[in-house]
């Protein structure tokens, strides 16, 4: 079924989440939350947060990323907050902090998908639009995708903080039809989670998701894809 969805002349424009579906950065995530960790101090900096535990959390932007982390230590410390307003003030410093991090450590530890440059490659050949649509903050994922060369592919770059709403809301992909002048059912949505699927759908966007990313730890198989594929090439 993918070879139907997206052949590059049965499409007009091609859609891309960019974590877990290009380019692997878990290990950026890890290094800026263990940063964002120290820099809280006590007790937050006694904790060290694995690989593993970030992976699911991955992929619904940076401050659920935050949030869901200041939660996971937060239980796993035993760290009580009852005054919200408290609890509110730290939510906002930690988020200042791991957006300050992350700036710094963005594509220190990313590592672009096998296949990924060739799709893109092959793509830009055949004239196909591209947009990247991610839950990243625009200035990061434009960043990321220069340090990592896949930036000439994309004509456009629809971040987390371009629109009011971010996936699995459709604003991001609607915007990105918009600016590359196609209507959503001739655009093609690849990503690689639940997030990117019920965004394609909402959006009236056609949708194949990859194997191999985060889509918060679980089967990407169940989250309604038309096609789940193991690399990018297998779409042409």
């Amino acid at each position: 079924m993918a070879t139907v969805v997206l052949r590059p002349q049965d499409r007009r424009a091609i859609l891309l989440d960019l974590d877990g579906t290009l380019v692997d950065t878990l290990d950026d995530f890890v290094l800026a939350l263990q940063a964002m960790l120290d820099a809280l101090g006590a007790p937050w900096c006694h904790y060290r947060i694995a690989r593993a535990q970030v992976e699911p959390l991955v992929g619904k932007g940076s401050e659920n990323l935050v949030t869901q982390t200041l939660d996971l230590v937060q239980q796993a410390l035993g760290v009580v907050t009852e005054d919200m307003s408290e609890q509110q003030a730290l939510l906002e410093q930690a988020i200042r902090l791991y957006l300050a991090c992350y700036r710094d450590i963005n594509g220190r530890q990313a590592r672009v998908y096998d296949g990924v440059r060739e799709a893109l490659e092959h793509w830009k050949r055949q004239a196909v639009p591209m947009a990247c649509v991610t839950n990243k903050p625009t200035r990061y994922a434009r960043d990321l995708l220069e340090r990592v060369g896949l930036a000439s592919c994309f004509q456009v770059v629809v971040g987390g903080d371009a629109v009011a709403r971010k996936k699995p809301d459709p604003m991001p992909l609607l915007e990105a039809c918009r600016q590359l002048g196609v209507v959503p059912h001739q655009a093609l949505m690849v990503g690689d989670s639940s997030n990117d699927a019920q965004a394609a759908r909402a959006a009236g966007c056609p949708v194949v998701l990859v194997d191999y990313g985060y889509n918060h730890g679980e089967p990407v198989q169940t989250a309604g894809a038309d096609a789940v594929v193991g690399t990018l090439q297998a779409l042409f």
